[in-house]
């Protein structure tokens, strides 16, 4: 009969955040105050001097704003249950989650800007350049005071071995690990940062050179470039809430389980959990025990949730 102590040695957690959670939420919600803060600004700008520019871009910063906010919540969140046991294996792929939401809402925004640039392309506003400029260029020092906020979220994961009966817990140097939920804010950022300079440059060239119809132009290669990220960020983290199969450490635990010859794996699921940590399940065939699959998959330190099958 399992003492106390045997079941406490058994007993483990499923908290798979990131080792710099509180870091990039923190981060995060420094980006949201910024962006709220220019959004407001502009808002109230708009309304006193009745620049419609002021307040088209305003509206435009409150989508970025949002979708920063929602990222924020993610963080929170996903801390909040991360030892919920309705979460089978933790609250790790929040950020992903969030992160999907956010590449869909890069995606309109890229087709607003789209539609909008086409629209003008063909039938040419007025454009108020020198306050454009203004706005577009406070703009983007708020964008880049954000990027420089989020572009330190970037880390290597490093941690501690955990063993018990039935599974082998791992969190060690996973080598660069992606959070989802910080690279959907940086993208948002980026975006922002990537409309603000094309408009300057359109603006400048309708201003001095009466190049009025370059800053539709831009406004379509804005949209294209955005949704090209959106599209990646999407894929990217669509793969990881599917449960996707991580071939690279599927591979290595392949390689290590049968590389003596004396065992087969006849099933294998490799999946990641949270931003540093994969989970597998090894159902093995062949003259090992559980205890011998676990000793042979010790090096594969991305994992850390492993059952293994012996049959």
């Amino acid at each position: 009969m399992a003492t106390v102590s045997d079941l406490d040695r058994l007993t483990h957690d499923h908290v798979f955040l990131g080792s710099s959670h509180d870091e990039n939420a923190k981060r995060t919600l420094w980006v949201v105050a910024l962006t709220a803060a220019m959004m407001v600004g502009e808002i109230l700008a708009g309304y006193l001097t009745g620049s419609m520019a002021l307040l088209a871009d305003g509206f435009h910063m409150a989508t970025h704003a949002g979708a920063l906010s929602v990222a924020a919540a993610a963080y929170a969140y996903a801390k909040r249950h991360a030892r919920n046991p309705a979460f089978s294996f933790g609250t790790g792929k929040v950020g992903d989650l969030a992160g999907f939401a956010s590449a869909l809402v890069l995606a309109l925004i890229a087709l607003g800007i789209g539609v909008e640039s086409a629209l003008r392309l063909v039938e040419p506003v007025t454009v108020a350049f020198g306050e454009a400029t203004i706005i577009a260029v406070v703009g983007l020092g708020v964008n880049i005071a954000s990027a420089l906020l989020l572009s330190g979220g970037h880390h290597h994961g490093h941690g501690h071995d955990h063993h018990g009966h039935d599974h082998h817990h791992g969190h060690g140097h996973a080598g660069h690990s992606t959070d989802n939920n910080l690279r959907s804010a940086y993208v948002h950022v980026l975006a922002d940062a990537l409309t603000s300079v094309l408009a300057i440059s359109a603006l400048l060239a309708g201003r001095y050179l009466g190049w009025v119809w370059l800053d539709p132009v831009m406004g379509i290669v804005g949209a294209v470039v955005i949704a090209r990220w959106s599209w990646s960020l999407m894929r990217d983290t669509a793969a990881i809430l599917l449960d996707r199969t991580d071939s690279h450490v599927a591979d290595e635990v392949r390689e290590l389980v049968e590389a003596e010859g004396d065992a087969r794996i006849t099933d294998l699921h490799v999946w990641r959990v949270g931003p540093e940590a994969h989970a597998a399940i090894v159902s093995v065939t062949g003259g090992l025990d559980g205890d011998a699959v676990r000793q042979r998959l010790r090096p594969v330190h991305e994992l850390a949730h492993l059952t293994v099958e012996c049959r």
